[in-house]
């Protein structure tokens, strides 16, 4: 039998999927949109993909390497202009609202604040760094200071009362002391500050006394970030979710009015299954020697198959193992998807042994930080290889062709979305081994089930039909 392909056409179209239904009665939902850094110029064709290579890799060592009611939400998710996707959430009273980073892989909630706000290297396109909205604590009649004794400060700094705030054991029920400044470090940068209660606000719901972080300084990042990663201090957390889902549009539509909604459940629905959904199990990293991990959304990933070819990777990537090290999450906060290199290398070589009537762009993988890269000038239609990765329980997720290899500005290049760290690489793995991205969950419906514990996807359209 031959092996399955995809026909790509020169102009990379999207196919559209039916849209999924739930039996969901009540939702908060939230507009969600790509965060990507488009080219300035078409003299720097390299410039986006570069950068978003660039900080996937950065994101990826971060990731790899960390320091240990019935009532359903939906909101909006739009594409800006760094590599990832933001949603608009509303602060205190009167609400300010503000842009913020929708991010699986972390756990605390910040914005911006003070009239003070300093961002340092935030010079991004279409971002002037002396005009990022801030919130301004004073202008919130709701907002007050986190207490050292109050236990939401043990969910950054830990339950011993003794080690956060060794100034109140004596006296722990007058103490006045402030939950300790926070320090929290990202992939592409970090931010600083002290955290705050106030009430979370949606339109036919508000949340009191959620944790924030009230961020006065930080380094190349431009917006809040929303924490949907298993921490205490995460949103989903804090409000109890059940479940949250998301559809992201293409970052061919990176600022632009166009978005999808991230949709935010806290009723039980018991076991009941989304329409159209396959489901894989969450595994947990159980790793004593690095708890950060267990912050993450880990799946069992069985196969990667390229064009029929089953790519064997051994079984110590797929699964962590004692020491926590190897396995897979689902990151929305990385750009193109992650691979250790001795899974990408195996990757990389079947799409290679497929593709090899066409030459390799070497000269543009040098600039664009991608590879391998092919030249397909003179091609009205490019056979490609189908990308599939297999979960546990058999769900396949089968990506559309324009999730994995992306044209390089005007030129007739192709590169493939999906990094790794240079060099030969270690036979062993730190941290998780491969870290599915929000580029190749483009036009997916994903929906985190942590009631059964469960992930879901299914191919969609994410664009609003006019």
């Amino acid at each position: 039998m031959a092996p399955p392909y995809i026909i790509l056409f020169l102009s990379l179209t999207l196919v559209s999927h039916t849209a999924f239904t739930s039996s969901t009665p009540n939702t908060i939902t939230l507009p969600l949109s790509p965060l990507f850094t488009k080219p300035q110029s078409s003299s720097e064709p390299f410039h986006s993909l570069k950068l978003a290579a660039s900080a996937s890799l950065t994101r990826a060592h971060h990731l790899k390497h960390r320091n240990s009611s019935s009532f359903v939400v939906a909101t909006q998710v739009y594409p800006k202009s760094y590599g990832g996707y933001s949603i608009n959430l509303s602060f205190g009273t009167p609400p300010q609202t503000s842009p913020f980073v929708l991010d699986t892989g972390s756990s605390l909630v910040w914005f911006p604040c003070t009239s003070r706000y300093i961002c340092s290297h935030c010079l991004f396109p279409n971002i002037d760094p002396t005009k990022i909205p801030t919130f301004i604590p004073k202008n919130s009649s709701t907002a007050k200071l986190l207490g050292c004794t109050n236990p939401k400060c043990g969910y950054l700094f830990g339950s011993d009362l003794q080690s956060r705030c060794p100034q109140c054991i004596s006296n722990s029920q007058n103490c006045s002391l402030t939950c300790p400044a926070y320090i929290i470090q990202y992939g592409s940068g970090s931010t600083a500050g002290f955290l705050l209660l106030d009430n979370l606000n949606f339109p036919a719901k508000i949340v009191p006394q959620f944790l924030v972080g009230c961020s006065i300084f930080s380094i190349r990042q431009p917006s809040g970030i929303a924490g949907f990663g298993r921490g205490k201090e995460s949103l989903p957390s804090q409000m109890a979710l059940k479940r949250f889902s998301y559809c992201l549009v293409s970052h061919r539509f990176d600022d632009s009015p166009e978005n999808s909604d991230l949709v935010l459940q806290i009723s039980s629905t018991g076991d009941t299954k989304t329409n159209g959904l396959r489901y894989t199990p969450f595994r947990p990293n159980l790793s004593v020697n690095n708890p950060a991990f267990q912050e993450y959304y880990y799946l069992s990933l069985r196969k990667v198959i390229v064009g029929g070819q089953h790519v064997k990777i051994p079984f110590s990537f797929l699964e962590p193992g004692p020491d926590g090290n190897g396995g897979t999450i689902v990151d929305s906060g990385s750009t193109f998807t992650f691979m250790e290199r001795p899974v990408y290398d195996l990757v990389v070589q079947e799409f290679v042994k497929q593709l090899g009537n066409y030459s390799r762009a070497k000269d543009v993988e040098t600039q664009s930080g991608l590879s391998p890269c092919f030249n397909i000038s003179g091609a009205e239609t490019v056979n490609f290889p189908e990308f599939t990765f297999q979960f546990k329980g058999g769900a396949k997720m089968t990506l559309p062709v324009a999730n994995y290899f992306s044209l390089v500005g005007d030129s007739e290049v192709v590169c493939l979305t999906v990094v790794s760290e240079g060099g030969t690489g270690p036979a062993r793995t730190s941290g998780p081994a491969v870290i599915l991205g929000n580029y190749q969950q483009q036009n997916f419906y994903i929906e985190y089930d942590l009631e059964n514990e469960r992930f879901g996807f299914g191919p969609q359209s994410c664009k609003r039909k006019a």
